[in-house]
């Protein structure tokens, strides 16, 4: 997790090798903010899609106070449409394409040789004071041009054939980034209320989970720039609600389950940060201050299908499903379950 956030931050700060020039593009204001949202946007819904996946690999309860340990991992598949963005000029009132491609990759996309200038008003007049080529693109690196979300998952079941999960990802606390991430669900078997029917391998259950991630990012222990209080944090929320049936075999589960997806997350770089430019053509040094520059806020939501199956040794479980939603989403992993 702390990986990720990293990359998430310094895709949109200036914690790179052209720092001097990103750091002024937090004076196009309200641009940099577009620019920002359309660049970030993939891995942002990505990981929202993503941390709804993977709390259940069947719909039957443990009996009383059985239990199951699982790791799994989700990846979020980005749709091809979300990999590029066109850079409208009409947008923008400080940003301007200088040259390369108006057809831009996010960062979920791949190389980018699209040129931006920034031109600040002053004394009446427009001033160019710096240029940048788009940051490249990720997608390429990671597995079918995914988002991925790993994750640690407890669940308990109480008398009433319901569990209740906690899902985790052990905290980060450094002088750079502190982070945590968890997730309460809960599941309830539907079968008790259908008399006999409960000895069939069928399983019929309701579910509902929420999980919560906020990370801040220590920007003034990784910066020359003068200021205060110079921080990005990133906090997201998501909720599931599916309908969940399975076929319970001694050898192997065939699971799936239909529901409504929802999630938020915002981004935001805050701070004061003091930034030196000189103007194009001349010899004119400026010092301007800006404050809180970066506020970006992501929602998702959307019905969702999934179909999956595990194979069951003992108490070891293996599983794998696939998603249909906004990012379809695969999710597998391994368990270890009792009663």
């Amino acid at each position: 997790m702390k990986k990720i956030f990293i990359i998430l931050i310094a895709l949109s700060l200036s914690a790179t090798s052209r720092s001097q020039d990103l750091e002024l593009l937090l004076l196009a204001k309200n641009d940099a903010n577009l620019l920002m949202r359309n660049y970030m946007s993939p891995i942002m819904n990505g990981m929202m899609n993503g941390l709804n996946n993977g709390w259940n690999h069947t719909a039957k309860t443990h009996k009383k106070f059985g239990f199951d340990i699982t790791i799994n991992a989700n990846a979020a598949i980005v749709p091809n449409s979300e990999k590029s963005f066109l850079f409208n000029h009409s947008d923008y009132q400080y940003l301007s394409l200088e040259s390369g491609s108006s057809n831009i990759n996010t960062v979920m996309g791949s190389v980018n040789n699209s040129l931006i200038g920034i031109k600040i008003p002053a004394a009446g007049n427009t001033y160019k004071i710096a240029q940048f080529t788009m940051p490249d693109g990720v997608g390429d690196d990671l597995p079918l041009n995914a988002v991925p979300s790993p994750m640690i998952q407890a669940s308990i079941g109480l008398p009433t054939s319901t569990d209740i999960s906690v899902r985790f990802l052990p905290s980060v606390n450094s002088d750079d980034v502190k982070a945590n991430l968890i997730g309460f669900g809960v599941k309830h078997n539907l079968m008790q209320y259908f008399g006999p029917l409960d000895k069939l391998p069928l399983n019929v259950s309701v579910f509902g989970g929420f999980t919560t991630m906020n990370t801040t990012y220590n920007i003034q222990n990784n910066s020359a720039l003068s200021g205060n209080n110079q921080e990005a944090t990133f906090k997201l929320n998501t909720y599931t609600f599916q309908a969940l049936a399975s076929l319970d075999f001694p050898l192997i589960t065939l699971y799936g389950g239909i529901g409504y997806d929802k999630g938020s997350s915002d981004l935001k770089i805050n701070g004061s940060y003091v930034l030196e430019y000189t103007i194009d053509g001349t010899a004119n040094k400026v010092t301007e201050t800006v404050t809180n520059p970066i506020d970006l806020d992501f929602e998702t939501s959307g019905a969702r299908a999934t179909l999956g199956a595990r194979l069951n040794l003992a108490f070891f479980k293996i599983f794998a499903d696939y998603t249909i939603k906004d990012y379809n989403t695969l999710s597998a992993g391994i368990a270890f379950s009792f009663r």
